[in-house]
């Protein structure tokens, strides 16, 4: 069948970022804020009692607010994506946040509301059948709340995080739509690729010469601009340890932990685990290295498509990958497979690979109208299916959620990663067994395992570096050389000085390090990759009622804490090494294979 690569948002709102529809719903959700913030300032849980009816109505008006917001946002993030020279996204993000900002401001005040109920009046209130489904997500935010400052700071700082949390983020944007990266054609002809582009091509390209050349001019763009970049992150990350010192948070993971509602103690337990199995993915890169011909390889290389024998790089057109998804996701979900394919012929995806898009992937929600819009950059390879993959399984998780509460809805990263992971296990396996020789199985095997170590190697990086910039940060500004060497720094170490060269910019590069809302945009990866690994296995060795088993999991997803949802779905306790190391050891059973199989191309 034949799918369109670019997504449907007229459906949404009509005309693009001048819509006429969405500034109606913009009013709309003004005049939903006035109505919230009397009812809620209004509100007294004395003369509420005992059926606190009116607060039931408050939580029905805090829930369209909260869909409505993200109906907008992920609209206008949508027409940006799509179009990062669309000037009218930085004012209509402007409104967006300053409702945003108003809305936290009021949502405060009712949490300080809620902490001031006295317990028995607030265990009476959790008993009543009305909020029992809810009972996780009010006491979290009762307890959590117990840290806020008053009304009065706690406003002022919603209001200045517009031109701080968020404005610094925005900027990113903006710098991030001015790099172009020139490459020379074969003849001769000297082409700009947007960042998306030129990313896609220098990780996939099977000419090693071609990803050389993108690499030194990517790492040049953003080294030219790294001043602002280097701004922007200290800018960002001062304001959020600001935030975190009037709110009494000397450590800079606890934020990341709660949102996370993770423990301390599984984070170190996770990484503990991964350091301690590194070695083969390390004979894993030296092995490429020998199969391309090096001693060690490049940054560039890691990515890139390991070709034996005859083999050629596999080409999946996008008809052809969708395709491939669809067929596989129906062998472990039938569900994740009527949904795939509803997602293709609804065109809820954005996958053309063309100029003036920003780089990278992601999902983003539609609570409104129970949909979601998927953005990437196709690039007809393997591992682009697994991308693919990736963000539909994002989709589905919010899917099998859309019939619940607005606070059962909003599920953390580390969790959201997971659905993801496991839709992009399935395909890349199902690709692995595809190959139709030796040659071919190699390569499929490769593109597995690169998700694996960017999992357990480049993500590491990223928690190195993150950590070690936050602690110096809390002393003063880092400057971009500074930052370059951190970078470097984390990863020769999540790498074990394995590789010839590597990327200093990468922290200018990466966007996870410039998002407002989710600090510390990186250990949730490796913890999803994990979780899924352990409910992949469960899919293998019982599929018999699976499909159910895991919807349920996932419904459950916002409604308790990581360790709690391991313990109630997988039997498993994340503070001990065994499951964690039960994951690493099934993608280190497939470098066993893939050393196997290469030895006799050396």
């Amino acid at each position: 069948m034949k799918y369109s690569m670019n997504w449907d948002l007229d459906s949404i709102f009509s005309g693009g970022s001048h819509s006429t529809e969405l500034q109606e719903k913009i009013t709309l959700i003004q005049e939903q804020l006035t109505e919230f913030s009397t009812a809620v300032k209004e509100w007294n849980s004395k003369e509420d009692k005992p059926y606190f009816h009116q607060f039931s109505s408050i939580l029905g008006l805090q829930e369209k607010l909260t869909f409505g917001l993200t109906q907008v946002h992920t609209f206008v993030e949508a027409v940006q994506s799509a179009d990062v020279n669309d000037k009218q996204t930085t004012t209509l993000f402007g409104q967006i946040f300053s409702l945003s900002s108003s809305f936290n401001t009021i949502q405060t005040i009712l949490t300080k509301k809620l902490v001031a109920m006295p317990e028995e009046e607030w265990k009476k209130l959790l008993a009543l059948p009305e909020f029992r489904p809810v009972e996780f997500v009010l006491q979290e935010t009762r307890t959590q709340g117990k840290e806020l400052l008053s009304e009065s700071e706690e406003s002022l700082i919603n209001a200045l995080s517009i031109d701080g949390f968020q404005g610094w983020s925005d900027h990113y944007d903006t710098l991030v739509a001015t790099i172009e990266i020139p490459f020379e054609e074969q003849d001769g002809t000297i082409i700009d690729l947007s960042a998306g582009q030129a990313y896609n091509k220098m990780n996939t390209d099977p000419d090693s010469e071609v990803r050389k050349q993108i690499f030194d001019k990517w790492e040049t763009a953003w080294s030219e601009k790294a001043p602002l970049f280097g701004d922007t992150l200290n800018h960002l990350a001062g304001f959020r340890l600001a935030d975190y010192k009037a709110h009494g948070v000397s450590d800079f993971l606890k934020r990341p932990l709660e949102y996370n509602r993770m423990k301390k103690e599984t984070l170190d337990t996770m990484w503990k685990a991964v350091s301690d199995h590194k070695q083969p993915f390390i004979d894993y890169l030296n092995r490429k290295a020998q199969l391309m011909g090096k001693e060690r390889l490049d940054w560039q290389d890691i990515e890139a498509p390991v070709l034996v024998g005859d083999a050629k790089p596999q080409v999946y057109p996008y008809d052809k990958g969708a395709a491939f998804i669809i067929e596989n996701f129906k062998k472990v979900s039938p569900k994740m497979a009527n949904f795939a394919q509803s997602a293709f012929e609804k065109n809820w995806i954005e996958a053309e690979n063309r100029n003036g898009k920003r780089p990278g992937g992601y999902c983003a929600e539609l609570p409104e109208s129970n949909e979601s819009r998927i953005f990437m950059t196709y690039a007809d390879s393997p591992g682009e299916v697994s991308t693919l993959a990736h963000e539909l399984g994002h989709a589905f998780h919010s899917h099998v959620m859309n019939d619940l509460p607005a606070l059962n809805q909003q599920y953390a990263m580390n969790v959201a990663e997971t659905a993801s992971t496991f839709a992009e296990l399935i395909v890349a396996d199902a690709t692995v067994k595809d190959a139709k020789s030796k040659e071919e199985k190699i390569g499929l095997l490769d593109t597995k395992i690169q998700n694996a170590l960017a999992m357990f190697l480049n993500i590491h990086a990223r928690f190195i570096f993150e950590s070690t910039f936050y602690e110096e940060r809390q002393m003063g500004v880092v400057t971009d050389e500074r930052l370059s060497e951190l970078m470097e720094t984390a990863q020769k170490e999540a790498y074990q000085n394995s590789l010839n060269s590597y990327h200093p910019h990468f922290w200018a590069s990466k966007l996870h390090f410039f998002i407002a809302d989710v600090p510390f945009y990186n250990f949730p990866y490796t913890f999803g990759y994990l979780f899924s690994l352990g409910i992949y296995a469960q899919s293998l060795e019982n599929s018999n009622g699976f499909e159910d088993r895991y919807i349920a999991l996932l419904r459950d997803t916002a409604s308790m804490t990581t360790e709690d949802l391991a313990k109630k779905h997988l039997n498993a306790d994340l503070t001990k090494p065994d499951f964690w190391t039960a994951g690493i050891e099934i993608m280190e059973n497939d470098i066993k294979t893939f050393l196997e199989l290469t030895e006799e191309y050396l």
